[in-house]
């Protein structure tokens, strides 16, 4: 399938900023399954941009912008042929080693009734892959999908015990009970093509990783109950939100901030 992906970022400041700093999370890699055909970020006026990779293996871009500055946009698109590989992921630049995801952090850390599910799946469970799909449908069950924009800062213990949350807080509860289970789980960033068509979306989307020794990589899309297909566009990825942001950074100034995002996934020609 070829993806066509236009994701817009505006800034609002009730008062001139002297200087803006932004990372961008936000230029999706090629591996096995997915080809990047054409990518660019586009800045509605003078800015200084800088690419690298950080420590995840992800495409990062700095972003400097000087004042006075009351407004701004940020524009990412292109267009991304993908492959159905059943959520195993292959030919990816893996800087870290599986064992690098176990670690739990703030937004990931398993409380009483996240270490409670892992047990108890654990137990009716042999196999990696079967046990990690009932995880996926069991928190599934359990948990409501609000759509719309959430707070992906909100840890995973307090997403399950309210038993809603957005794509994010699904994410964070898988990573925490894998963990929990040994199994080393990440998160990830991308897009989803809603089949069908759609309006557009005010955030991109998320699911987890976790490592199985035959197969790899692995996704699993808590949200939606499935493995990710050629309707994802994979982006970034980290130990949980903040790692795997698509735009974090700061800026020089008083008064208040406002963000908008809109978020238009489409197949391409459409």
């Amino acid at each position: 399938m070829q993806i066509h992906v236009h994701h817009s970022t505006v800034y609002e400041f009730s008062q001139p900023q002297s200087r803006l700093i932004q990372l961008l999370r936000v230029t999706p890699p090629s591996f096995s399954g997915q080809n990047v055909l054409e990518w660019s970020v586009d800045i509605d006026r003078d800015a200084r941009m800088r690419s690298a990779v950080d420590g995840y293996g992800n495409i990062v871009t700095m972003l400097y912008v000087d004042g006075p500055l009351d407004r701004i946009e940020i524009v990412k698109r292109g267009t991304v042929y993908t492959q159905d590989r059943y959520g195993v992921v292959t030919g990816t630049n893996e800087v870290l080693p599986p064992t690098a995801y176990l670690g739990a952090t703030s937004l990931t850390e398993a409380d009483e009734a996240i270490c409670a599910l892992a047990k108890m799946i654990v137990r009716r469970q042999s196999s990696r892959l079967t046990l990690l799909h009932d995880l996926m449908n069991t928190i599934k069950s359990k948990m409501r999908f609000n759509t719309g924009e959430g707070d992906p800062y909100r840890m995973a213990h307090v997403a399950f015990a309210e038993g809603h949350g957005v794509c994010q807080d699904f994410a964070h509860i898988f990573c925490a009970a894998a963990r929990h289970l040994g199994i080393p789980a990440r998160y990830v960033s991308g897009h989803l093509y809603q089949h069908g068509g759609g309006p557009a979306q005010d955030a991109s989307h998320a699911w987890a990783e976790a490592w199985i020794d035959e197969l790899g990589w692995t996704g699993f899309d808590i949200a939606n109950g499935v493995c990710p297909d050629d309707a994802y566009v994979r982006v970034a990825i980290g130990l949980d939100y903040r790692a795997a942001a698509p735009l974090s950074g700061s800026r020089m100034g008083a008064g208040e901030e406002k963000m908008d995002v809109r978020v238009h996934v489409s197949q391409s020609g459409q």
